[in-house]
């Protein structure tokens, strides 16, 4: 683990919260020694609950990259993904994370992150939001088509 960039994502999350532009969370994508991607959180700034410090660095590093795939890269977060950046670093395919704080940390000073992870270990049907599910065989012919496409671009 490089300390150095798993400081500058808490220097970021120190910084751009006391600038009011969110919660106290930051993020430093790195491939080969060097920060590709930077991000802090801007859920209040923006309006928009998806921009955890993760997120808004995945998408600063796929930019700056030119790739939705950051396959060779490693993350380092002021602290432990919530369900969502867990989630979306998988879909990245990061190959590494670095964390500080845990989710308990966050827990106990008002984030909502052990709820979240407790949801996922639920049935559907016992989740607190709640859940239908109808033309199953309608969206499936989607997937379908998407096997027949040559020219598609999987990830």
């Amino acid at each position: 683990m490089n300390q150095t960039f798993l400081r500058e994502a808490i220097r970021l999350s120190l910084k751009k919260m006391e600038a009011g532009e969110g919660g106290p969370f930051g993020a430093v994508i790195v491939r080969d020694g060097q920060i590709v991607g930077r991000g802090w959180n801007k859920v209040t700034s923006t309006n928009d609950p998806t921009a955890h410090a993760e997120i808004v660095a995945i998408r600063d590093a796929c930019r700056r990259l030119g790739t939705f795939s950051l396959a060779g890269c490693e993350i380092y977060t002021s602290c432990e993904p919530c369900p969502m950046c867990f989630a979306a670093i998988y879909w990245s395919r990061l190959e590494r994370i670095y964390y500080a704080a845990t989710c308990e940390d966050a827990t106990a000073v008002g984030f909502e992150d052990a709820p979240f992870f407790h949801q996922f270990t639920l049935p559907p049907d016992r989740r607190s939001i709640q859940m239908s599910q109808d033309l199953r065989q309608e969206a499936c012919e989607a997937f379908a088509a998407w096997q027949r496409k040559v020219d598609r671009v999987v990830y």
